[in-house]
């Protein structure tokens, strides 16, 4: 098994980029979900509310990034002054982040319909995972919850075996967001994997990811009137586990080490979890 693809997504929600090669630290891969935004109130906000999230591209520079929608005037923004700062909810989490300059909020505002805030997850900023799944004291940025997704190329091909067998048409890898993308010919060896091992470093798979309405959604267009993968995952994927309910593709991950891993790069399981994860019978036809 090998590394197949790497993706960051810089601003929560918006477009992924992808990359040839990443470093790994404790927070996950450096630049994602470091910067997110959020209502007048900091509540955050994402495609689930916001379809149109979908359409943002981000481009890093030296200093912030850059913003770009079709038709709109791009957002060239600044780095953040640290001591401006606000509390923000990112589902249960508390955390003081640094907000973006004025003229970005109000422009995104305008280029969204509604009043936001621009946010930047940086130096002050903290936060951990759910330590019964994590561990104590694990750091993670504006993630939903934990540092890595990753998916498998088996796994996906399996569902769009499903969808197409249903006439649903086929979904790409993009729907689901992931991190780290493994090439495996099997479908769902994920289940089974208790932790991995790429370029020297540990990864332990914590946490199956349930999924919600972004994966509807069209990750350029943010539309949600093309092929959807939800049928397919509850008629096939449905957790039986209460910890976890719903629908679920991919696990989180929890990086033990560091160092920079390679689209390429050698995939080894060190640890299974025979047992795999309790799924819901499909009910027969």
């Amino acid at each position: 098994m090998r590394v197949s693809d790497l993706f960051i997504y810089p601003l929560k929600s918006a477009r992924g980029i992808a990359l040839s090669a990443a470093d790994i630290d404790g927070y996950g891969l450096p630049g994602d979900r470091r910067a997110m935004i959020t209502d007048a109130q900091g509540h955050f906000i994402t495609q689930r509310e916001l379809p149109d999230l979908a359409r943002i591209e981000v481009r890093p520079e030296a200093s912030a990034f850059r913003l770009l929608m079709q038709g709109k005037t791009e957002i060239s923004v600044a780095a953040p002054q640290p001591e401006n700062r606000m509390d923000v909810i990112v589902w249960k989490s508390a955390v003081s982040a640094a907000v973006a300059d004025p003229e970005s909020s109000r422009q995104l505002s305008e280029w969204l319909g509604r009043e936001v805030r621009l946010v930047f997850f940086e130096g002050q900023a903290r936060r951990t995972a759910n330590a019964e799944w994590a561990g104590e004291g694990t750091p993670v940025t504006f993630t939903d919850g934990y540092q890595i997704l990753v998916t498998t190329t088996g796994s996906l091909k399996a569902l769009n075996a499903d969808l197409a067998a249903h006439g649903e048409g086929s979904v790409g890898m993009e729907r689901f967001r992931p991190n780290i993308v493994i090439d495996t010919d099997e479908a769902w060896p994920e289940d089974r994997w208790a932790a991995i091992e790429i370029a020297g470093i540990r990864f332990d798979l914590v946490k199956p990811c349930s999924r919600c309405i972004m994966t509807t959604q069209d990750q350029l267009t943010g539309s949600r009137e093309g092929p959807n993968p939800m049928p397919a995952m509850g008629r096939i994927r449905m957790s039986a586990d209460r910890r976890v309910p719903g629908p679920l593709f991919g696990w989180n991950v929890t990086p033990r080490g560091s160092g920079r891993i390679t689209i390429g790069d050698t995939v080894s399981i060190i640890e299974e979890r025979p047992e795999g994860w309790a799924l819901k019978r499909r009910a027969a036809a």
